[in-house]
């Protein structure tokens, strides 16, 4: 099979600012791999944490690995690259590029070739950290989009008093709406904060909160499951499937995301573990077109929750595939993923 490469700068319509920082955009690496008829098409939008921090290091690691060859089940592919050293968020691009190849061969859209239905639940849009004032005009656009669900992002530096300041805002912007509200601390609070801010975000209507507390105090988790006032899913924390069995007792659900875990396949492991353990599941997203967005999408049948929104908010979208219709994003109903570089 034949491997090519391709690099785009991705810049944002607003920029999106969570607990760790303020992002404006970022370089993606396009992956196509075609068997001289077809091709397939994945995305890689680059992350230190992900295991390749830069477009030239993630090309660098699936250059390497593709010399080797593509023989074999993508199962085992995906094995020998992990093992191998390729960086999930690499990893990630090669596999849905198989996938949709695969699926392309067959002549089915990705979803049926996995068995499931092209249907999903209501795709949050994200509400970045904002001064109130910002956020009361950067509300109604997302509304005016079709938003049927606001993810909010708090966890401000500047403490739990501007994160209060900043939900009320949204809470009174979307007033009327009906559209349902949820939170995403990114580890930005401590237990004590996080236990307050969820009582108090729980009086005010919010269906859940994702990763309140960072990445590494895990071991804190038990003691804020214990009497939590709103159900807690885990992002940050939950990279693989091996990682879940050592918090499925004090989370309620988990987040994947395709650059996090490696692509699809381990995303299908990643649903089958959570879902054996009794939790609920989402899937989100990190700064990807709609190639990436198409192949997560092409799993939301699998979902209680969705966040496939990074598309929606580039400027422009240099790819195609993923259509968000009566607030829900969908792949679309073709063969492969649907995804793929304008032409």
């Amino acid at each position: 099979m034949k491997v090519e490469f391709h690099s785009l700068y991705l810049k944002k319509r607003f920029p999106l600012r969570i607990s760790r920082g303020e992002i404006l955009g970022g370089e993606n690496l396009f992956v196509s791999v075609s068997d001289g008829k077809l091709t397939g098409w994945g995305e890689m939008a680059p992350g230190e944490t992900e295991g390749a921090a830069s477009v030239t290091e993630g090309r660098a690691q699936l250059e390497g690995f593709c010399a080797s060859g593509l023989d074999g089940a993508i199962h085992d592919i995906w094995a020998r690259a992990h093992v191998g050293g390729v960086g999930a968020c690499a990893l990630a691009a090669l596999d849905m590029a198989l996938w949709d190849l695969r699926a392309k061969q067959a002549n089915m859209p990705l979803y049926r070739l996995l068995g499931l239905a092209r249907r999903g639940v209501v795709s949050s849009l994200t509400v970045g950290i904002n001064p109130p004032d910002v956020v009361r005009e950067r509300v109604p656009l997302l509304l005016a989009r079709g938003a049927k669900a606001l993810k909010i992002k708090l966890g401000s530096t500047d403490g739990i008093e501007a994160d209060k300041a900043m939900f009320i805002a949204v809470q009174e912007a979307a007033a009327g709406s009906e559209a349902a509200l949820r939170v995403d601390a990114n580890g930005g609070w401590s237990l004590t904060d996080a236990r307050h801010m969820m009582g108090w975000l729980a009086a005010r209507g919010v269906e859940y909160i994702e990763q309140p507390l960072v990445q590494g105090a895990e071991d804190q988790l038990p003691d804020l499951f214990r009497d939590r006032a709103l159900p807690i899913f885990v992002d940050e924390s939950c990279r693989f499937s091996s990682d879940i069995p050592a918090f499925a007792h004090c989370v309620d659900g988990v987040n994947l995301k395709l650059m996090k875990c490696g692509g699809i396949t381990e995303a299908l492991r990643i649903v089958a573990t959570a879902r054996a353990h009794g939790l609920k599941t989402m899937i989100g997203c990190m700064g990807e077109s709609s190639v990436s967005i198409a192949a997560g999408a092409s799993l939301s049948a699998l979902f209680d929750y969705i966040d496939l929104d990074s598309h929606l908010n580039l400027d422009p979208d240099p790819a195609t595939g993923a259509p968000f219709e009566h607030g829900v994003t969908l792949p679309a109903d073709q063969p492969g993923h649907g995804g793929r570089l304008h032409a």
